[in-house]
C-alpha cells in the first residue's frame, strides 16, 4: 500500500497499543489508500460540502444511494457503506457533537468508540481518522486530538479485530497536533 503524504510530514513509525498499531500520516483522507475511513457524518448522513463534497465527487453515486437507504443516525452512532470508488473500500459514516453541544467530550468520545466498534462489527483491520470535529463543527483542535487519541487507546487496549489506526491529518497544523497526542501516548518526544 503506497503513502500518500504530501508536503513535509512523513507518517510516524507508529506506537503500539495492545495488538495494534497507531500511526500519523498527512494526508488527503478521500485520496488515502486504506481499507476504510471515518467520515465525520451529519445525522441526516447528507454529505453535504468540505469533506462530504470530496467523498461524493471521488466515490460516485454508490456511497448516496447506500446513505439515503439508511436515513437518520443519532449523534454518536455510527453506519459503514461502501467506499464507491474512493481507494478506501469502505466508509465509516460517524455522527458526532458539534461544539458547545452539552456533553461535548463525552460525545465526542463515544462517538470514535462507536465507529471503532462498526469496523470491528464489519471486519475491518484498517481504518484512517480524520480531526474528527475539527473543522465545520468547531471542535478545538488541540481537544479533538486528546479525545480521540485517548479513545482510541482505550479501544485497542480491549478485545478488537483492528490491527491498524490511522490518524489522517489534513494540513500541518492537525499534523502537530495528533504528533503532540501520540508522543504523550508512548511516552516520547517525536
Amino acid at each position: 500500500m503506497a503513502e500518500t503524504h504530501t508536503l513535509d510530514r512523513p507518517p510516524t513509525g507508529g506506537v503500539s497499543v495492545h495488538q495494534s498499531l497507531v500511526r500519523l500520516v498527512r494526508a488527503d483522507i478521500t485520496a488515502f489508500e486504506v481499507e476504510a475511513i471515518v467520515f465525520y457524518a451529519r445525522p441526516d448522513l447528507a454529505l453535504g460540502s468540505g469533506f462530504g463534497s470530496a467523498i461524493a465527487r471521488r466515490g460516485g453515486g454508490a456511497i448516496k444511494q447506500a446513505l439515503d437507504a439508511i436515513g437518520q443516525v443519532a449523534v454518536t452512532e455510527a453506519v459503514v457503506t461502501t467506499g464507491g470508488t474512493l481507494k478506501a473500500g469502505r466508509i465509516v459514516h460517524a455522527v458526532g457533537p458539534a461544539f458547545q453541544e452539552p456533553d461535548l467530550e463525552k460525545k465526542l468520545r463515544q462517538t470514535v468508540i462507536n465507529a471503532l466498534k462498526r469496523a470491528d462489527a464489519e471486519q475491518i483491520r484498517q481504518i484512517a481518522l480524520p480531526a474528527m470535529g475539527a473543522g465545520f463543527y468547531g471542535i478545538p483542535l488541540a481537544k479533538c486530538a486528546e479525545i480521540l487519541v485517548a479513545a482510541v487507546k482505550a479501544y485497542l487496549s480491549g478485545d478488537t479485530g483492528l490491527r491498524e489506526v490511522i490518524f489522517c491529518a489534513n494540513d500541518n497544523r492537525e499534523y502537530l497536533a495528533f504528533e503532540a497526542g501520540l508522543a504523550a501516548l508512548d511516552g516520547s518526544p517525536r
